[in-house]
């Protein structure tokens, strides 16, 4: 293991501190603010016998050092450092959280009164306060590692909750009064219509944060009390995750390959509304890229940005749905092409046509199992005989919370736990298990981070000749599971090697029966 770099003076050049080591006292950050620290580069680490220990980028710097002398009227002692270090500390030891914010609005809430009309309202938008408040609540969410950020009003309070590893987390509220004018603020960086509070509004806001693309959606909604927001965060700078790495073990992995690596036929992932469907088509998708295939997507909206892929989004509001789209997109000689949903009969009728003429199609569908899609299809008029002769697969597929590797422990689950599950899945359980204890990486949750849990079905010649004479979903399944790891097993197997925890398999399963 490499030793902590050795803490340097401007007497030993080449050589820097390592800040995460450097804990910065209260007492030294009080001496200098946090415009003078970010502008000059500086971190004051700690006071000692009247001396200032003081971070620097710019060791040497007589002119910088006089300045701090006069500031803080305490001999400096300078320690050079990297300036990402630096940056990223002062971003830390100077943040402004969201509970310090409205802590102190609400200390002053009765000094000022709810704006009871739109002019009003603008103005409050435009406020130093409000303008604030929004974006320390968008850079606390991304910190967080959040999903979305709802802001919903009830008739004396606001409800402020981010969504963390798809579960709702409750934040401290802001003031009742402010409401209107958060709303309008988002609004506004979403280019929407702050006068039209009646109606349902979409819009997009588009920032930096830590160096990464930020893409957030925006919507709005008309309640008894007012409108209720919702921000759902994108960041583009994101790594695709192979499919290993998303939580498909290797051989299911190397199955899947073989199935999306067929030249033409189509190619399904399942599951209910954010349980990572898209996600995963992009692992496939970055898989199955050449420079030789012609790869076109129609999405929404485009969640993450390919390289070498076309990717179009759709606009409902110009009557560009993904029916009319995808008849486009195969008039453009494409390889590949990935539909973002099937919606309706027209969208799955075309994508099938496609995979049956030479295309490979990926897409998904909202079922709770893999041969459900097959069901599903049927029930928007697909012919079965399309069905039996172009599908070539499906992935179904859930997210459930990872343990955090911080604070794992071995546990014994308690008698209740084990009993709903043996009930469930008709087995008894064999450990061991474990959960996480809580601590600050996880913010005492006890876990950090999803995995998914899957169940891959390969349509084989005895499968296609269910689907076309319209057998029952019990009888595609029972067929499947001759020789497919269910989605629950493949939970229960995640459970016993530490990733999840059995009560997060409850969660998840919502008491679908484990077979």
């Amino acid at each position: 293991m490499t030793p902590d770099p050795v803490v340097s003076t401007p007497e030993t050049p080449g050589r820097h501190a390592r800040l995460g080591v450097l804990p910065a006292t209260p007492e030294a950050l009080k001496t200098l603010t946090a415009d003078f620290v970010r502008e000059h580069r500086v971190l004051p680490l700690r006071i000692e016998h009247g001396v200032l220990h003081l971070a620097t980028v710019e060791a040497g710097n007589e002119s910088l050092i006089e300045n701090v002398r006069l500031l803080t009227g305490l001999e400096v002692q300078e320690i050079a450092a990297a300036e990402k270090d630096i940056q990223e500390r002062i971003g830390e030891c100077y943040r402004v959280t969201v509970e310090q914010m409205i802590e102190n609005l609400h200390a002053g809430e009765g000094a000022v009164g709810e704006a009871k009309n739109l002019h009003d309202i603008e103005v409050m938008a435009n406020e130093p306060t409000v303008i604030n408040l929004v974006n320390v609540i968008i850079s606390t969410a991304l910190r967080e590692r959040a999903s979305d950020i709802h802001l919903v009003p009830f008739e004396g309070s606001v409800e402020l909750r981010y969504r963390i590893d798809g579960l709702l987390q409750v934040k401290p509220p802001p003031p009742r009064n402010l409401h209107a004018a958060l709303v309008s603020r988002v609004k506004i960086m979403a280019d929407m219509n702050i006068a039209e509070r009646f109606m349902p509004q979409d819009g997009h806001i588009q920032i930096h944060h830590r160096g990464a693309r930020v893409d957030i959606r925006v919507g709005t909604m008309p309640t008894k009390y007012g409108e209720s927001l919702v921000m759902r965060l994108l960041e583009k700078n994101t790594k695709v995750q192979t499919p290993e790495e998303l939580g498909l073990g290797a051989e299911r992995a190397a199955l899947l390959r073989r199935l999306v690596e067929k030249p033409h036929g189509l190619f399904l992932t399942t599951g209910p509304t954010g349980s990572g469907k898209t996600t995963t088509l992009y692992s496939i998708l970055q898989g199955v890229y050449t420079p030789e295939k012609k790869i076109i997507t129609i999405e929404d909206p485009i969640e993450y940005e390919l390289a070498g892929v076309a990717q179009i989004p759709v606009r409902p509001s110009r009557q560009f749905t993904f029916a009319t789209g995808l008849r486009a997109i195969l008039r453009q000689d494409p390889d590949i092409v990935m539909v973002g949903e099937i919606r309706d009969s027209e969208t799955a009728e075309i994508a099938i046509r496609a995979a049956l003429t030479g295309h490979q199609v990926f897409s998904t569908l909202h079922t709770n199992d893999a041969t459900g899609a097959v069901t599903r299809l049927l029930d928007m008029g697909v012919e079965a005989f399309l069905i039996s002769s172009a599908l070539e697969g499906v992935l179904a597929q859930r997210l459930v919370r990872r343990i955090c590797p911080g604070c794992r422990t071995e546990i014994r689950p308690s008698p209740a736990v084990c009993e709903r599950l043996e009930a469930l899945s008709g087995r008894a359980l064999h450990g061991p298990f474990f959960a996480g204890s809580g601590c600050e990486d996880c913010r005492e949750t006890g876990y950090r981070g999803r995995i998914g849990i899957f169940e891959l079905l390969p349509v084989g010649s005895e499968m296609r000749e269910l689907i076309l004479h319209k057998q029952s979903n019990a009888q595609l399944k029972e067929l499947a599971q001759r020789s497919m790891t269910t989605m629950h097993q493949d939970a229960l197997q995640k459970a016993a090697a530490g990733m999840t925890t059995l009560e997060e398999i409850i969660r998840v399963s919502s008491g679908d029966q484990l077979e």
